[in-house]
């Protein structure tokens, strides 16, 4: 295993770098005064397109997408060093490059399971940063951990398909641009296999019987930065047949292939987070006395510093071997690694996270800082795609199994 940059990656890292510094870490400030002048808070700040527009000229757009037919053609271990540069700013460098989830994974499952059809009406305006999208799977009303507990049911009826169900926590749907959903729901419900029991379709926004309901908040506050999590209702909603996306009983599979890169790119930003804390806690160190000397020279806040160094040298390690697999062995023989990103890097960035938080005192948890901000998405982390409990219970088996 050999992670060193290549010469496309580290001309990549230059240039996003570059890109960062000189117009995204600004536009933060300027995103959040735009964002309060608006006439809804779930519309897009114009700072966002100008970041849309100079990281498309740039050539900084869709890197993560591995098909060159689409996007940049990079592979996950060329990947993975971008989307940590993008997670010291998560709430605008995944947009500004049209990286942000869940679009990615929209994108995806569309590249990959997409007849013609669905390609030309929404995978390219995706591709193109024109309109965005959601994925809606997660419900209230069952343990959504488990994928074969949902209830939203899509019923044939001659050539349409009818949609009845409410899911929750849809991310982006409060986004004015979000045109499409990607809708997972039972079309066999009485199916032998759990496991094909489950279907996808594509909703347009506009379709009869869609209510986007309300916003759902995160921690007590409203997540803005990609257009909110939203309930929805699907009442007795009709698409045609031809929406379906891949084969019916082929949603489980789809889900699956859509949550292992997915994974990846959550776990590298997190890493990102975490090094913008420990920046963030280094400037505060030195620049802070506390009981007659700096903050800096405070055993316990040097302990700090130097636990979280390591912890993200060991993360790093382990997400760079599990992107390294998937390109080489994919993503079945990288089951175990995925898991174990998905396991590890929340937990130890959200302990960064709370370290620097109270290495800021009452900043940490107020807007002047990016610290609580980061600390709630990396929280909310142990819960996306899959809680951490699932992960581990699957790997424990695996690794069990080796022994029977």
């Amino acid at each position: 295993m050999d992670f060193a940059f290549d010469a496309r990656t580290e001309e990549l890292r230059r240039k996003l770098l570059a890109f960062m510094d000189e117009y995204v870490y600004p536009a933060e400030a300027v995103a959040e005064e735009q964002r309060a002048q608006l006439a809804s808070p779930w519309d897009t700040p114009a700072v966002v397109g100008e970041l849309k527009a100079e990281a498309r000229r740039q050539g900084l757009w869709n890197l993560f997408l591995p098909d060159s037919e689409y996007g940049a053609g990079l592979t996950n271990l060329q990947y993975a060093p971008l989307a940590e540069i993008t997670g010291r700013s998560p709430h605008l460098a995944p947009t500004a490059l049209n990286c942000a989830a869940p679009d990615t994974g929209n994108m995806e499952v569309l590249a990959q399971f997409g007849d013609e059809q669905q390609k030309k009406q929404w995978l390219e305006p995706l591709l193109a940063g024109e309109i965005r999208s959601a994925f809606a799977m997660t419900e209230p009303e069952v343990a959504s951990s488990d994928a074969t507990n949902i209830t939203t049911l899509i019923e044939r009826d001659g050539d349409e398909y009818v949609i009845t169900g409410r899911k929750w926590y849809i991310s982006g749907a409060m986004n004015p641009d979000c045109k499409i959903f990607i809708v997972m729901g039972k079309t066999d419900p009485q199916g032998a296999d759990i496991r094909r029991q489950q279907s996808m379709v594509l909703v347009p926004r506009d379709t009869p019987g869609l209510e986007v309901r309300r916003a759902m908040q995160v921690y007590g506050y409203e997540d803005h930065s990609h257009g909110g999590h939203a309930e929805v209702v699907f009442d007795h909603v009709r698409v045609p047949v031809s929406n379906l996306v891949g084969e019916e009983g082929g949603g489980f599979a789809i889900a699956q292939a859509r949550l292992g890169p997915g994974r990846i790119h959550h776990c590298m930003r997190l890493i990102g987070m975490a090094e913008r804390a420990i920046e963030l806690m280094c400037r505060r160190a030195v620049s802070r006395t506390a009981f007659g000397k700096p903050l800096a020279q405070q055993g316990v806040v040097q302990n700090w510093i130097a636990d979280a160094r390591v912890a993200v040298e060991q993360l790093r390690l382990l997400v760079l071997k599990t992107a390294w697999m998937m390109d080489t062995v994919g993503n079945k023989g990288a089951h175990t690694e995925i898991q174990a990103i998905k396991i590890a890097t929340p937990r130890t960035v959200v302990d960064i996270l709370d370290k620097a938080v109270q290495l800021h005192g009452a900043g940490g948890v107020s807007q002047d800082f990016p610290l609580a901000e980061l600390w709630a998405s990396a929280r909310t982390l142990k819960l996306a795609d899959g809680p951490d409990e699932v992960h581990q219970r699957s790997l424990a088996r695996r690794e069990i199994k080796k022994y029977v």
